[in-house]
């Protein structure tokens, strides 16, 4: 009897070892990002790629996404008569130039195309930003303003909900100058998901970096966002304790102000209180209270 218990238990075993095993196998490779059939949200397909180098990567992503998906859910990110004229790569900056229909696309469909093309090129180690072109001009937004270099993280998500709806925003975020000691305004067009509020992808994109040359991070990158919210004019700012660690040689003043000055300038919040895991009885580098409603600081902003 405990003889076939065991044969059992050891056929359970290799079931579960060779369920793990093809589920591995199915998630190798690189995720290529597709629109659902309705043309709501994105999601992907792992494939092998047999290039070794960052060019020739691109290359073969580039030929997957005009490819049809294996899954009938999905549809190529972007319409068939879009073709792709030219890619480029300099440094980590990958350029696409795209046939002139791509302007033709309505909006949701080209927001969503781009944020497939981004998150795909994004995987790489050798890209970290991807720009549009159109007929060799750079891709604009509605406004007419160039959109330039893109990352993954410029098109937030809810984990675990779909995106039905995205918008647009022209941000005014403020890293720091090379010296540490001042705030440099850097003007950024975003496009998120409408389940992702303002000021949340505000201090997720300062935690980020900047995407301009000559402009430098001064908020530790592992730092978390614990919870973010609007009041009756404040901004309630929750970060973890990682806020709290010199990783930048940055002054004082300069993180915090970074956070304030970026809410102020793009939400309805007038001021901000920033806590440290829900408390605000400590001393940011024994120097700054956070038991303080800060207001915009314009003596920090460079010229």
């Amino acid at each position: 009897m405990k003889k076939r218990v065991w044969l059992f238990v050891l056929l359970c075993v290799a079931l579960l070892l060779a369920g793990c095993s093809e589920r591995r196998e199915e998630e190798s490779g690189y995720k290529i990002w597709y629109l659902n059939q309705d043309e709501t949200s994105i999601s992907y397909e792992y494939r092998e790629l047999q290039a070794k180098t960052t060019e020739g990567m691109v290359s073969e992503m580039l030929e997957l996404l005009q490819e049809d998906p294996a899954d009938e859910e999905f549809v190529s990110a972007l319409p068939e008569e879009v073709r792709i004229l030219d890619s480029t790569l300099e440094g980590s900056r990958l350029s696409l130039d795209f046939s002139g229909e791509y302007s033709t696309m309505e909006k949701t469909r080209e927001v969503l195309g781009r944020a497939a093309y981004v998150s795909t090129f994004c995987q790489l180690q050798g890209v970290e930003y991807v720009s549009f072109l159109v007929d060799g001009e750079p891709l604009t937004d509605t406004n007419g303003e160039m959109i330039g270099y893109m990352n993954d993280e410029q098109f937030i998500e809810s984990a675990g909900e779909e995106s039905t709806v995205y918008k647009t925003a022209e941000l005014t975020l403020y890293f720091t100058n090379e010296a540490g000691d001042a705030l440099v305004a850097e003007q950024v067009t975003m496009e998120y998901n409408s389940n992702i509020s303002l000021e949340k992808l505000i201090v997720e994109e300062l935690i980020s970096g900047p995407i301009s040359e000559g402009l430098y991070p001064m908020i530790p990158p592992e730092t978390k966002l614990i919870s973010i919210s609007i009041k009756d004019g404040i901004c309630y700012v929750n970060l973890d304790e990682t806020f709290l660690e010199s990783v930048y040689n940055v002054a004082e003043a300069v993180p915090i102000y970074a956070i304030v000055n970026s809410i102020v300038d793009n939400t309805d919040a007038e001021q901000v209180q920033i806590s440290i895991n829900g408390e605000t009885n400590q001393l940011f580098r024994e120097t700054i209270s956070f038991n303080t409603i800060f207001e915009k600081n314009e003596e920090l902003i460079e010229e």
